[in-house]
C-alpha cells in the first residue's frame, strides 16, 4: 500500500535533485565552480548526510571544516534552496552584519513557524526590532542585581533541597533537568512573573515540539511525513501556545489589579516590555514571550549541564575552580559530620560586581571552553534576499540558504590549535600558569570577538542575555562545586565514550545527564 508513495517520493526528490543541481552551477568561485561536500551524491546531493542521526552529522561539518578550512564550499539537498557552508570568521561577520539582506528568511521561518510563530527567533525587520528593543529594556543592570541577589538564590534553594536529598539517600539524579528546574524557575519569575516547573506539561510540551522542529532542517519532506506521524507534535505546539497565551492573561491580571508583590522592586518584568512594545496585542506577546522563554531557559541549562560535566571527567579543572572560588570568596567549610538538618549554612553571598571576569577569570575560562565544544546553538541558518557576493568571491543567487556549523568551527585546529578537540579552558588565559595553591591572580581572561566565537551570535543580533547567561553560570558553578560532588554514571558506555546531544533546535544531552550527588568531601581534597 505503501509502495506508490515512496516510488512517488523518489520521483519528486530526483526532479527536484535535478533542479537543484543544475541551479547551483551559477554559484562561483572567483569565477571557479564551487567545490561541494565530501560524500556528495549525484541527484541526491548531501540528503543522505542529513537524514543520519544528529552526532554523525557534527562529525560531517567537522570533516568538511578539516578538509576545506575557511574556504566556503556548496552543499545541495532535494527540494531545498542552493546554498553553501562557510567556515571562516571574516566571511560571518560579512554575513552577520548584513541584517537587510541577509536573514532568517522563508527556508527557516517555514520550519519554525508553529513553534515560534512572530517571535524574535524567526522575526526579521521591523518585527525583529521591536522585540529587541523590548528587550534591551529587561536586559539592564538593575535586572541583573536583581536576578544575582533575589531571584537565583531563591529559586536555587529549591533545587538545593532536592540535592541535598539525593547526597544524604545515595540515589541519583538527572543534573540536566535539575538544572532545566533551576533556570525554567528562573527565566519564569524574572521574565514574567510566573512560577513555571521544567515538569509542567508546557515544559514538556515544548522540549518535544523543539525535537521535532528540529528535524524538520533534516527531513526535506517533512511535510508528507508528518500527516502520518504528526499527532504528538500537534497537540504539543497546541499547549505551547495555550501557556504563551496564559503568560499574557496572568501579565494583564497584575498589570490591571496593580498588585505590588507580581514585580520584584526594581525590574520591570519582560512581558511587560513586550506588551507595551505590542500594544497588548496577545498573540504578537505571546509569540515573543514563548521565544525568550526558550532562548532564556533551554539554552542556559544546556550549556550548564555540558560545563558540569566538563568539570566531571577534567578534575584538574575542578581543582582550580574550587579553589579560585574558596580564595576569592572565603567561605567557611560546611560541616559534613552533622545531619542534614543542621547542613543549613548560608548560601555564599555573591553580587554582579564579585562574579565579573576579572574576579573569576578560571570560572569563565572553565565555562568558556564548555561553550567552544558544546555551544547550546551548534547550526545557524540565514537566506540571502537579494543576489550577495560573499567577501571571499562567492556568488549568491538570490533565496540561497548560508549554513555555519558553530560545533565545527570551534573545532577548527586552525583557529584553536592542534588539541581543539580537548577541553582545556587555560586557552582562555593570558596566563594559565598556577601558583602551589591553584590559583593565580595574575591571570586574565582572553575575550574573543563574536566572529571568531560565535556562540552568542554577532552583528546586530548578538544575544540579548549574554551577560545574564554569564552571570548565571558563575554564580551556580560557585554555589553548587562549592558545597556538593557530582559522580557522572556512566553506565554500560564507558567514560571514555563522549556524551552526544539528542536532537533539537539547540543542544540538549542525550539520556540526560544522570549523577550521584555527595557533599564535598574537603579532606580528599586537602589531602591531595
Amino acid at each position: 500500500m505503501l509502495w506508490p508513495i515512496f516510488v512517488s517520493l523518489i520521483a519528486i526528490l530526483g526532479a527536484a535533485a535535478y533542479q537543484r543541481i543544475r541551479k547551483s552551477t551559477i554559484h562561483r568561485h572567483g569565477g571557479d565552480k564551487l567545490c561541494y561536500g565530501p560524500g556528495t551524491l549525484p541527484v541526491l546531493g548531501n540528503a543522505l548526510k542529513f537524514l543520519q542521526p544528529r552526532h554523525l552529522l557534527f562529525d560531517w561539518f567537522v570533516h568538511c571544516q578539516r578538509k576545506y578550512g575557511k574556504e566556503t564550499f556548496g552543499i545541495s539537498i532535494p527540494t531545498l534552496p542552493s546554498g553553501v557552508v562557510i567556515n571562516d570568521p571574516a566571511i560571518l561577520e560579512y554575513v552577520l552584519r548584513n541584517e537587510s539582506t541577509i536573514t532568517k528568511g522563508e527556508f527557516f521561518r517555514r520550519r519554525s513557524w508553529d513553534l515560534f510563530g512572530h517571535g524574535i527567533i524567526n522575526s526579521d525587520g521591523e518585527l525583529w526590532k521591536t522585540q529587541r528593543k523590548a528587550g534591551l529594556k529587561f536586559f539592564t543592570g538593575a535586572n541583573l542585581d536583581t536576578l544575582i541577589e533575589d531571584v537565583l538564590p531563591n529559586a536555587y534553594m529549591e533545587i538545593r533541597a532536592v540535592l541535598l536529598e539525593a547526597a544524604g539517600s545515595g540515589q541519583s539524579l538527572d543534573l540536566e533537568a535539575t538544572l532545566l528546574d533551576l533556570t525554567t524557575a528562573v527565566v519564569g519569575r524574572m521574565a514574567y512573573d510566573m512560577s513555571i516547573s521544567a515538569s509542567s506539561p508546557f515544559s514538556r510540551a515544548f522540549d518535544y515540539a523543539s525535537d521535532q522542529t528540529g528535524r524538520r532542517f533534516q527531513n526535506p519532506l517533512y511535510l508528507i511525513t508528518e500527516l502520518f506521524v504528526g499527532s504528538k507534535f500537534r497537540s504539543s505546539l497546541a499547549e505551547v501556545k495555550k501557556f504563551g497565551r496564559e503568560i499574557v492573561w496572568n501579565a494583564k491580571v497584575n498589570r490591571d489589579e496593580r498588585k505590588p508583590e507580581a514585580s520584584f522592586s526594581g525590574f520591570g518584568s519582560l512581558v511587560n516590555s513586550l506588551m507595551d512594545a505590542f500594544d497588548d496585542d496577545p498573540n504578537l506577546t505571546a509569540d515573543a514571550a514563548l521565544n525568550f522563554l526558550s532562548a532564556g531557559r533551554d539554552t542556559t541549562a544546556q550549556s550548564l549541564t555540558w560545563t558540569f560535566y566538563s568539570l566531571m571527567r577534567h578534575p584538574s579543572a575542578l581543582a582550580i575552580l574550587r579553589k579560585e572560588a574558596d580564595s576569592t570568596f572565603a567561605q567557611s567549610p560546611p560541616d559534613h559530620k552533622s545531619d542534614k538538618e543542621e547542613h543549613s549554612d548560608t548560601l555564599i553571598k555573591l553580587s554582579v560586581a564579585n562574579l565579573q571576569p576579572t574576579n573569576l577569570p578560571h570560572a569563565m575560562s572553565i565555562f568558556n571552553e564548555s561553550l567552544r565544544l558544546y555551544p547550546p546553538v551548534p547550526f545557524e541558518i540565514k537566506q540571502c534576499q537579494v543576489d550577495t557576493m560573499l567577501p571571499d568571491g562567492t556568488f549568491l543567487p538570490k533565496g540561497s540558504i548560508i549554513i555555519w556549523c558553530i560545533w565545527a568551527m570551534n573545532r577548527s585546529p586552525s583557529a584553536w590549535g592542534d588539541d581543539a578537540d580537548s577541553f582545556r579552558p587555560e586557552r582562555w588565559l593570558t596566563n594559565p600558569a598556577t601558583s602551589k595553591d591553584g590559583h593565580d591572580e595574575t591571570a586574565k581572561l582572553i575575550t574573543k570577538s563574536a566572529f571568531e566565537f560565535p556562540v552568542f551570535n554577532g552583528g546586530p543580533r548578538s544575544c540579548l542575555g549574554k551577560k545574564m547567561a554569564e552571570l548565571m553560570a558563575c554564580w551556580v558553578l560557585v554555589q553548587m562545586w562549592s558545597e556538593f560532588d557530582f559522580e557522572e554514571i556512566t553506565g554500560t558506555q564507558g567514560a571514555e565514550k563522549e556524551r552526544r546531544s539528542k536532537n533539537s533546535l539547540t543542544l540538549p544531552m542525550e539520556g540526560g545527564l544522570p549523577c550521584y550527588v555527595r557533599l564535598r568531601a574537603r579532606e580528599r581534597e586537602e589531602e591531595k
